[in-house]
């Protein structure tokens, strides 16, 4: 298969080959004004939205040749993209996301030293032999599109494993069931199955599926995720024998929002059916509770259980019990146990977090509950005992993040637990009784030649006074007589906090001399769901206001003078980083977003955007665009100013943020900045999100992206 840059080459119009021996291609100016609440817009490249045009496409891809060219020549590229790929292979294969079945069996995703792609793999016991199951890849060598696994169910009973599969980075996964024992797809794959509504009834051989609608050439991008419907089918029937259960247009009673995109909970041995609702972006919606009996026909009695305002953000089945994670009152979270045959009855306490902790996460066992606790970027274990809500503390081998292996069924006394640091990679553990045992099966080996490194947890002063938790890292022998090249990291989106993690990329540029800082700015989730709320929609600025503030640390610290600052994001932290550099654009030499929401005020008329209404706001109503446009770094690059240096990478199959977003930035920033900076736009036609990106394009856009800031960090 061709390559996309070849691809790219070839579909050029003449205008954008020859702008693309000489600089990026000028877009065509045609300014469309809307008013919105008396205000007037402009949007100079408003027709780029229209990523089917040719000559937009064709645009963006002439930006994307011009930016090859120009990174491929970049002093050190090739030697950094060599170092990625030793550093990878030096972490061996990697086992991770586990699932352990009642049986004991293991299914979890494989990261091989060789693979491109992750595939899905199980063992009958932690120490057996293990077996592939899914290899994307051979999908890949098959069509020549890279192919993904976006999840994977195994049944309760693991005879089989359901798993979502999609192509070019596209996300759009089909629902395919396989069977373990001959590794052999069972019936039919069933298209329009997104991430997160996926379970089996505890038949283990009927599954439950969240389903989009079909649209048609008629329909607005923004229906895509509205009106879904969770569906049945048993193993082997004929994808159009799916029947609804359970939905807007199913339930008209229950009241749902077209945008409640719903899933249900299912355990062995529970006579209930949960179901769960929320808009893909916020966690919680609404709970009902049903015979799970009635699915088989007839009339479902669902009983209302919580709603939005409930805060209900996370919910496991055992028995008859429902254990329900909530914010509400609560910012540092609760656990709470709700008996599901008492109508009425009120949730009791199950576990608080100890003082200077956040709950970030539960598993529910036979015999006891194991939560994770947050403190700062750290993520620790705490036990609960039936009737001890405050737990006690568990001593992990690392001062790390250490995340739980899923039991579904909470059919076992002990507990699966991987944990990770700044400075070590993934290491597996089996706890039981307080003490943890190691699994080496499931450790990440630690490449050869690591350098020394220190990590320091600061406070920084923000614009209003409050302290933003940051970590900084550097090479210990790193002298701080003189300044180095630093790069600020950070999101603050959906309670997302930065989390203590090996991050291999980061590794030659803490070897070559370089500083590492990530910041926990306000959105994230890090001390809470106050702390959360306090960077959404008119609070948004506090965001990109802690990361200057960091940014500022980092200057009057001495690790880094502005021209050897970069700050670098992605996604929703497209606010963070891009209004970072159109407000202090003087503060930073370089800066790089990937995927960035850039544009929010044209967000809401997107596919991925109307479910993001509850996170930043809508233009409908006057707060909201009033947040959304001092929060849209697009709308607020100015004419005559020295922007730093910036890369915009973006897959042309996004389904998330669209890559017009990108585009937009990137043409507007290169006709407005006077800095003489490279501003240039990176596109793959083969990428989306991110999700199911193969290995060679992570490695290929690392490499561009840190020999990109490293460069303009040492003025060459």
């Amino acid at each position: 298969m061709k390559s996309w840059r070849i691809a790219a080459l070839a579909l050029l119009l003449p205008w954008g080959a020859a702008q693309a021996q000489n600089g990026p291609p000028v877009a065509p100016v045609r300014d469309h004004v809307d008013t919105w609440h008396g205000v007037q817009v402009h949007d100079p490249y408003r027709y780029m939205e229209n990523l089917a045009d040719p000559q937009v496409r064709n645009w963006m891809l002439a930006q994307g040749a011009y930016a090859r060219t120009a990174l491929d020549r970049l002093e050190g590229r090739a030697a950094l993209e060599k170092r990625l790929a030793a550093i990878d292979a030096g972490l061996g294969d990697r086992r991770f996301d586990i699932t352990r079945l009642a049986s004991g069996a293991l299914f979890y995703a494989l990261k091989g030293r060789h693979d491109r792609q992750v595939k899905i793999a199980m063992r009958e016991r932690a120490d057996g032999p293990e077996r592939v199951l899914v290899d994307p890849d051979l999908a890949a060598r098959r069509t020549g599109i890279p192919h993904a696994v976006n999840w994977w169910v195994p049944s309760w009973d693991g005879r089989y494993l359901a798993y979502g599969l999609s192509a070019g980075g596209s996300e759009d996964a089909s629902l395919v069931v396989v069977d373990v024992q001959t590794g052999r797809q069972v019936g039919e794959a069933v298209t329009r199955v997104p991430d997160g509504g996926v379970s089996w009834l505890p038949d283990s051989r009927t599954i439950a599926f969240n389903r989009l609608r079909q649209l048609t050439a008629e329909d607005p991008a923004t229906e895509q995720y509205l009106d879904s419907a969770v569906h049945l089918l048993k193993v082997g029937e004929p994808a159009n024998r799916a029947r609804a259960v359970f939905g807007p247009t199913v339930n008209k009673d229950l009241g749902l929002r077209r945008l409640d995109n719903a899933r249900l909970l299912f355990a062995p041995g529970s006579p209930w059916v949960v179901a769960a609702t929320n808009d893909t972006t916020q966690r919680e919606g609404s709970v009902f509770v049903a015979r799970a009996a009635d699915l088989a026909g007839g009339t479902v009695a669902w009983r209302r259980l919580a709603g939005f305002d409930d805060h209900w953000v996370e919910l496991a089945l055992r028995g008859d019990q429902l254990f329900l994670l909530t914010t509400k009152g609560v910012p540092r979270r609760q656990l709470l146990e709700l008996d599901l045959r008492s109508e009425g009855a009120t949730p009791r306490l199950a576990a608080n977090p100890p003082a200077d902790g956040v709950i970030e996460g539960f598993t529910v066992g036979r015999e006891q509950l194991l939560l994770r606790v947050r403190q700062g970027a750290n993520i620790g274990l705490r036990a609960y005992a039936a009737g001890d809500p405050e737990g006690k503390a568990i001593v992990t081998p690392l001062h790390g993040a250490a995340s739980v292996a899923e039991d579904p069924a909470h059919a076992h006394a002990d507990f699966i637990y991987q944990e990770t640091s700044w400075t070590v990679p993934g290491r597996a553990f089996l706890l039981r009784a307080a003490q943890s045992r190691p699994l080496a099966a499931f450790d990440t080996a630690t490449p050869a030649g690591l350098p020394k490194l220190v990590v320091r947890d600061v406070l920084v002063p923000s614009h209003d006074g409050v302290l933003v938790p940051m970590t900084v890292m550097h090479r210990k022998d790193l002298s701080r007589k003189e300044p180095h090249p630093t790069l600020l990291l950070g999101y603050g989106s959906y309670g997302f906090s930065e989390t203590a993690g090996f991050r291999a990329r980061n590794i030659p540029w803490l070897e070559r001399g370089g500083v590492i800082a990530v910041a926990n700015v306000r959105g994230s989730g890090v001390l809470g769901d106050d702390w959360r709320m306090a960077g959404t929609r008119l609070k948004k600025p506090n965001t990109w206001k802690d990361a200057i503030a960091c940014g500022q640390y980092l200057v009057k610290e001495g690790y880094a003078t502005p021209r050897m600052l970069s700050i670098m994001s992605g996604s929703a932290g497209g606010v963070f980083a891009g209004r970072a550099i159109t407000e202090a654009p003087a503060l930073f030499g370089a800066a790089v977003i990937h995927v960035g929401m850039l544009d929010a005020v044209r967000a809401e008329d997107t596919a991925n955007g109307i479910t993001n209404i509850s996170e930043f706001g809508s233009v409908k109503d006057a707060d909201g665009f009033r947040g959304l446009l001092e929060m849209s770094a697009y709308h607020q690059v100015r004419d005559g100013t020295a922007y730093p240096a910036v890369l915009l990478v973006h897959g042309l199959n996004d389904p998330r943020v669209d890559a017009w977003n990108s585009a937009k930035m990137a043409a507007r920033l290169q006709a407005a900045s006077t800095s003489g900076r490279p501003v240039l736009l990176r596109v793959d036609a083969q990428d989306g999100h991110g999700v199911g990106r193969t290995v060679a394009q992570a490695r290929s856009i690392d490499a561009d992206v840190y020999s990109f800031l490293w460069w303009q960090a040492m003025g060459r």
